[in-house]
């Protein structure tokens, strides 16, 4: 049995005397430990090799004892394994030099074998949950069928993605035979990594803010939709769809455990717009972790008193930023691990 279950409570919306915290992004590039074993290994290098991945995981609870892990590794490792191309580029990002663009290049792309092509995760999860010794449950992820596609389609990141709705816009049967190929290889990735270990998943929909409401719905949510059905009955689903909140109604009733939040909804609105039933996880505005200290905590401190501490998991509303201080990410956890309902 998992010694801190505060997250697991939390997602099937049991009484808390304090919520949850975890951070988006908490394994990695704002911690100097991290940054030692970057100068020694590439990115891939670092998602592929468990003993690395495994460390990597496991170092931000370490050093400030969240009450959640999330597993290190990337939403691309999909397409990869699809077989298509993914570089990392440093000071650029992902790169994939072959964008899925016609028939011809959607022909090459496939639904793998999860064990064959992705068994590292497997294997990183395995050691993961080894280093944990079942201090605080790990968090399995993937990204939504729709952000994936927006950088098979255009082929880097983008402000706009405007390739890839160009593609969804004027050739629906192509962007739906990708997207559906992507929503098969990430439920049976999801699947094998319930399988491997992990306590729950979580499906980060990035860019579907990109997308207009109707637009929203057939290319994004009706995939993510696809991979709750097929996982909730297995593991607890977090579903974070980022400049989503209009979908939140849809979201709430989809048997996701918990859905994201990011900051630019307020507590007020997310509870109103998801029915006030379902656990919320959010949605502290990354940049406000380089306040003072004492201000984050007075903030955060007042964020759970306008979602109220029950069905809340507190996080931020979109990944940690690089140059956060520690001291700051610190007053982030210790805030709420120091919260007292009034």
């Amino acid at each position: 049995m998992i010694k801190n279950d505060l997250f697991l409570r939390a997602l099937k919306g049991e009484t808390v005397d304090r919520p949850p915290v975890w951070m988006m992004r908490q394994a990695g590039r704002y911690l100097p430990e991290f940054q030692e074993i970057k100068k020694k290994y590439d990115f891939f290098t670092r998602c592929q090799t468990p003993e690395l991945a495994s460390e990597i995981t496991v170092q931000p609870i370490r050093r400030f004892g969240m009450d959640a892990a999330i597993l290190f590794s990337d939403i691309l490792v999909i397409p990869q394994a699809m077989n298509i191309e993914v570089e990392m580029k440093p000071n650029f990002g992902p790169y994939l030099p072959n964008p899925i663009r016609s028939q011809k290049d959607l022909d090459s792309v496939i639904v793998p074998d999860i064990q064959d092509t992705l068994g590292y995760v497997m294997e990183a999860i395995k050691a993961t949950k080894e280093k944990l010794n079942d201090e605080v449950p790990l968090i399995g992820f993937a990204g939504s069928p729709w952000t994936i596609l927006c950088y098979c389609v255009q082929g880097q990141g983008s402000k706009n993605f405007d390739k890839a709705k160009e593609l969804c816009f004027t050739n629906p049967v192509i962007a739906h035979s990708l997207l559906q190929k992507i929503t098969d290889t990430t439920i049976a990735y999801l699947k094998a990594k319930v399988a491997a270990g992990v306590d729950a998943v979580q499906v980060f929909d990035s860019w579907g803010g990109m997308l207009s409401p109707v637009d929203y719905q057939e290319f994004s949510w009706q995939y993510m939709q696809q991979i709750i059905d097929a996982l909730k009955d297995i593991t607890p689903v977090i579903a974070f769809g980022k400049g989503c909140w209009f979908a939140l109604d849809e979201m709430s009733k989809s048997g996701a455990s918990a859905l994201g939040v990011d900051w630019t909804c307020s507590a007020r609105n997310a509870r109103y717009l998801s029915g006030g039933k379902i656990t919320l996880q959010g949605n502290f505005d990354p940049s406000r972790l380089f306040s003072p200290p004492a201000v984050i905590k007075k903030m955060v401190h007042q964020m759970i008193n306008e979602f109220g501490k029950d069905r809340l998991v507190v996080n931020l509303g979109h990944g940690i930023l690089p140059n956060i201080p520690l001291e700051n990410a610190k007053a982030f956890v210790d805030a709420v691990k120091e919260y007292k309902a009034n």
